[in-house]
């Protein structure tokens, strides 16, 4: 089986969907949150453009290790720049996919803290769990727009604003 197709297809498909999603992104409202303990939308937004570069970061290393790395998530201000993130993380995630091989995809990856392991995956199992945590914060954000009255694309089929697809 071709994996690596299947997952630059995916990634594509998750990209197209996602761009639709920050094409509707609304200009003042980057600090909107449903709840206190949720997350603001803006920083939801960057999270999900962040996720497209796991590919290449997943690809090159055999860990992240949260106590050894310096991560200081992207401040963005408006849609363009979310747009531009995204575009930029897309291009990088789908080049390492495009320069990987199949048995790149067998070997393991892991989250760490301070040397503790977290979770570990086949670089395929992590690369899905981030195509999930694409999906999974894309539907976060989708709820923001539905409670801020924002039409929501379509993702994965119509949407009661968009019943054509």
């Amino acid at each position: 089986m071709d994996t690596l197709s299947q997952l630059k297809n995916e990634l594509d498909a998750e990209y197209q969907t996602t761009r639709k999603f920050f094409e509707a992104y609304p200009e003042g409202k980057n600090d909107y949150a449903p709840h206190e303990k949720s997350s603001k939308m803006m920083p939801l937004a960057t999270h999900i453009a962040e996720i497209f570069e796991w590919p290449n970061a997943m690809l090159k290393t055999s860990e992240l290790d949260f106590a050894k790395v310096n991560y200081k998530p992207s401040n963005l201000y408006t849609k363009d720049d979310l747009l531009q993130k995204l575009d930029e993380n897309y291009h990088s995630g789908k080049a390492a996919l495009e320069q990987a091989k199949e048995e790149d995809l067998d070997k393991i990856w892991s989250l760490k803290n301070n040397g503790e392991e977290l979770r570990k995956w086949t670089k395929y199992g992590s690369i899905r769990h981030g195509l999930n945590q694409i999906t999974h914060h894309r539907a976060q954000l989708g709820v923001y727009y539905r409670l801020n009255d924002i039409p929501l694309p379509g993702s994965y089929g119509p949407t009661a604003d968009n019943p054509d697809f």
